[in-house]
């Protein structure tokens, strides 16, 4: 049975670890496509489009909202983000894992469009002072936007349920190899396509 790709979803306030958890695992995993989000916020230092982001203007943002050009957008902190399609599906159809990193109204928009290959994952420190120090200890950001993030954190934290799994990073190691797991598990999943094709090709003699 020919197998499509699968889709692996990581959630998590930023500066929970998500980028340091994949540099860990990806070479482990297999052929992956790691969607890359097209966004209208400014462009930061040591930043390349096409590489961290696509970067657009908002007008160019609303016409592709306009012609359905995302699987799913969000306004964030007074930015637009969102998930191109083509690539998306050209990645599935070479059988690879397509990675996401999104929030959590991301996830309910791609479970909704993709549920039934689709894994997820969401990821945080072991608490909320932990995740204060860690954005603290980037220095990246404003305190305005450090306050937003940490708002925003305790909001989605409330969602967790929704996710399959739950990791804890408060150990690199430790989490990467729990991380590496469900990976290699979310490529076995079966969508509900190639089950149907299955199931009519199992029955093979005729009663």
């Amino acid at each position: 049975m020919s197998k499509s790709g699968a889709v692996l979803v990581l959630s998590g306030p930023s500066g929970a670890g998500k980028s340091s958890l994949l540099n860990e695992i990806i070479d482990d995993i297999g052929a992956c496509y790691f969607s890359i989000s097209t966004t209208t916020r400014p462009i930061r230092k040591g930043e390349k489009d096409g590489v961290h982001y696509h970067f657009a203007d908002e007008e160019e943002f609303k016409q592709d909202i306009e012609d359905n050009n995302f699987l799913e957008y969000a306004l964030v902190h007074g930015n637009y983000y969102g998930t191109s399609i083509k690539p998306v599906r050209e990645a599935l159809n070479e059988g690879k894992l397509v990675l996401f990193d999104i929030d959590v109204q991301g996830n309910t928009a791609v479970n909704n469009r993709l549920g039934d290959i689709t894994t997820s994952v969401f990821i945080t420190p072991p608490t909320l002072s932990e995740l204060k120090k860690r954005l603290e200890g980037r220095s990246t950001d404003s305190q305005e936007v450090m306050d937003a993030r940490l708002k925003m954190a305790k909001r989605e934290i409330q969602r967790v349920s929704e996710y399959d799994y739950l990791i804890i990073n408060d150990d690199l190691q430790r989490a990467a190899a729990i991380l590496r797991q469900i990976a290699i598990t979310a490529r076995m999943k079966t969508s509900s396509n190639e089950v149907n094709d299955f199931v009519q090709k199992w029955e093979d003699i005729e009663q």
